[in-house]
């Protein structure tokens, strides 16, 4: 009897070393991942990385020249979001396989992640419509009061 204990126990250390290089192996290759998205009016491209940090910027065509700061700064959140959607959604699906329970017969039970908890508000900013738009309200708003409150214009000395 101690021998089908004995070969289940190395059935799950083998299993779990499995689970571990290939958990590895996805990070390793999501260290090196980068999503890159231009806003919908075509005037900044937003280059995010798998932890949906901003790793570059760019102002195509200097269109944006003939933006008003509110509008660029739209485009500007937009391509964000939208990149870092783009990377969430990514990350999960190479971490979707660890979720789910092994085969039959093996010990992995899968694991239950709440990505919504992990990515937050980039789940729900990519691209699907009336995505973001709250935010870029509450981003003019939040511009346009800095103007009327300092008396100033905005423009602090």
């Amino acid at each position: 009897m101690s021998e089908p204990l004995q070969e289940r126990i190395a059935q799950a250390a083998a299993e779990l070393e499995a689970a571990r290089a290939a958990v590895e192996r996805a990070q390793t290759d999501l260290s090196q991942a980068s999503a890159t998205v231009r806003s919908k009016d075509r005037v900044v491209e937003a280059t995010v990385e798998a932890q949906g940090g901003l790793t570059g910027l760019k102002f195509l065509d200097n269109k944006h020249q003939n933006m008003t700061g509110p509008q660029l700064a739209a485009s500007v959140m937009e391509a964000v979001q939208q990149g870092r959607a783009q990377m969430a959604h990514r990350v999960m699906d190479t971490f979707a396989p660890f979720t789910q329970p092994g085969p039959e017969g093996s010990v992995r039970r899968g694991l239950d992640l709440d990505w919504n908890r992990i990515f937050g508000s980039a789940l729900s900013g990519g691209g699907q419509p009336g995505s973001g738009r709250a935010g870029r309200d509450r981003l003019r708003d939040e511009i346009h009061e800095d103007d009327e409150g300092d008396g100033n214009g905005g423009n602090r000395t």
